[in-house]
């Protein structure tokens, strides 16, 4: 009997032992485990803080970004304004020197070839979209056995197997009166240039400037009327009343 108790206290004597291991084992486990934890939690801190940190740099690198965008829109806006100055300033000059060149031409008599002549060809393949065959300043005749006779500023004939004769009457100072005789001379045209007869008669009315009032009169008179737009280039100004 008292063998036996020894076997067993000894046998406790080893499971508390074992016991005691395990639990020893445990603790360094669960330390170990917790120090990783730990660790972990740290790690994750400065991921937090990482994030952070970066989200603050976006948040910078996009009010960066925003002020650049601005700074730019008002660049652009500045450089707008600038160029609408500058072509503004630039269309200006341009209306005072057709003004003081038309004006200087108009003093020495070269009206017609300065000004005028040179408008128009544009004009007419603006308008009519003309391909011009014969052109030619100050064309006159002379028919000797009647003496009849007669001088016209620009004479513009169309090509491509069109029917078109266009006269342009110049004037430094535009009148009705000015009006009525070109349309007169129109039909002396027909006899002097007989080569002319069976085609149709273009007549334009053209100056420097024209007032509202002769610009009327030429568009109940079916004539065009051919002078500076604002000073800016020469134009019709009724090509959609006549």
């Amino acid at each position: 009997m008292q063998t036996q108790l020894e076997e067993r206290v000894d046998t406790l004597e080893d499971y508390m032992k074992e016991l005691a291991h395990q639990q020893w084992r445990t603790d360094i486990a669960v330390q170990s485990l917790a120090e990783e934890m730990k660790g972990f939690k740290n790690e994750m801190k400065d991921f937090k803080d990482e994030m952070k940190d970066f989200k603050d740099e976006m948040k910078d690198f996009k009010d960066e970004m925003k002020d650049f965008k601005d700074a730019m829109k008002d660049s652009k806006d500045e450089m707008k304004n600038d160029l609408k100055a500058y072509k503004e300033e630039n269309r200006q000059d341009r209306r005072n020197m057709n003004k003081q060149w038309g004006e200087l031409a108009n003093k020495m008599g070269t009206l017609v070839e300065d000004i005028v002549a040179p408008a128009v060809r544009p004009v007419l393949k603006k308008y009519f979209n003309v391909h011009v065959e014969h052109f030619a300043i100050k064309s006159s005749r002379h028919l000797k056995d009647s003496d009849l006779k007669g001088e016209y500023d620009v004479l513009a004939v169309e090509g491509g197997g069109r029917n078109r004769v266009f006269l342009v009457e110049v004037k430094s100072t535009a009148t009705k009166q000015y009006i009525l005789d070109f349309i007169k001379r129109i039909e002396k045209f027909r006899v002097l240039f007989k080569e002319y007869q069976d085609r149709e008669i273009v007549p334009i009315f053209a100056s420097l400037r024209l007032e509202d009032d002769v610009v009327a009169f030429a568009t109940e008179n079916k004539v065009y009327a051919m002078a500076y737009r604002e000073w800016d280039y020469m134009d019709l100004l009724n090509f959609d009343s006549v």
